[in-house]
């Protein structure tokens, strides 16, 4: 038995040989890195740029797209190197950085998403108290708690897994994930099933049962106001459900497979499935709220005509 220090290295076996069609999938990966990159570098520079959008909703949006570009960016850059690799093996340190980058990618995406649902709740639901409810110091406070909690988080998580006893170094994935090396561990992992237990709960189930609450809420307002108000409702809320159903989707799918022998799926289909949640939101997050954001938009297209 020997503990994370002493590996020197993890083997992943997920990858097979492709042939040529290797510089095909690189050159496809890289080519969505640069439209990821390009897509949310650009809206974030239109919501700093142009004090209009110094709202609440929009800096929240703000905090979401580089969260997009972190996520994106702890997987890309690896993932084009193992394509290129005959031989896929990572060090362990940065394994664990990449874990690390995963993992807090994934919970601020959710809080962000929570901080979101609150933030229409109260401009549909309490329009005339909103501005008293949130104050620029909330903003702040908000923005920084949804970064701040999930980085100091995932630094006991990944503490816990680095201390394990391993028996091997083998993790059946095109990527690190925390729970590939907590089954490889021959020790005692009742502290890290009961600590990710936790963190699942405070980091993914409190925001969903938020974001549900905030929409049930949302939809009442809706169904007894006026029809000004349901269409303000659904012109600001619905990329953020179509969001939230889109990463929600991948984690999950991650989440089952990771628990569950999934060797029934081909295995293209798992890698796909495996990828989504850091490929799709990314790419899929900027395109959908550039195009309903009647604000972001219209900015747009003056910068771009």
């Amino acid at each position: 038995m020997v503990n994370a220090t002493q590996v020197s290295y993890f083997t992943l076996s997920a990858y097979f040989d492709t042939g040529p069609f290797k510089y095909i999938y690189f050159t496809i990966l890289t080519l969505l890195y640069i439209l990821i990159n390009c897509a949310n570098v650009l809206l974030i520079v239109i919501i700093c740029m142009n004090r209009g959008l110094h709202e609440p909703m929009y800096l929240f949006l703000c905090s979401l797209f580089v969260n997009e570009l972190y996520g994106s960016t702890g997987l890309f850059p690896f993932l084009l190197l193992q394509i290129l690799s005959d031989i896929h093996t990572v060090p362990v340190p940065f394994c664990f950085l990449q874990i690390y980058c995963v993992h807090s990618y994934v919970s601020v995406q959710f809080l962000n998403l929570a901080i979101m649902s609150y933030d229409r709740y109260l401009a549909i639901c309490y329009p005339l108290q909103y501005n008293t409810r949130m104050t620029s110091k909330k903003v702040a406070m908000f923005i920084v708690v949804t970064w701040l909690f999930p980085f100091l988080a995932v630094v006991v998580l990944v503490s816990l897994s680095f201390s394990l006893q391993l028996c091997g170094n083998i993790i059946d994935k095109v990527f690190c994930m925390n729970y590939s090396i907590v089954k490889l561990a021959c020790s005692d992992t009742s502290v890290n099933n009961i600590y990710g237990l936790i963190y699942t709960v405070i980091i993914i189930i409190i925001p969903l049962i938020l974001i549900l609450y905030t929409y049930m809420k949302i939809l009442k307002v809706c169904f007894s106001g006026s029809k000004q108000t349901r269409q303000k409702a659904v012109s600001t809320c619905t990329p953020h459900l179509v969001s939230l159903i889109n990463v929600s989707f991948g984690v999950c799918f991650e989440v089952l497979q990771s628990r569950f022998n999934m060797n029934s799926v081909p295995n293209m289909l798992r890698i796909f499935l495996s990828l989504y949640f850091l490929t799709s939101p990314p790419l899929f997050n900027p395109v959908l709220y550039g195009l309903k954001m009647s604000k972001i938009r219209k900015i747009y297209v003056r910068y771009v005509l």
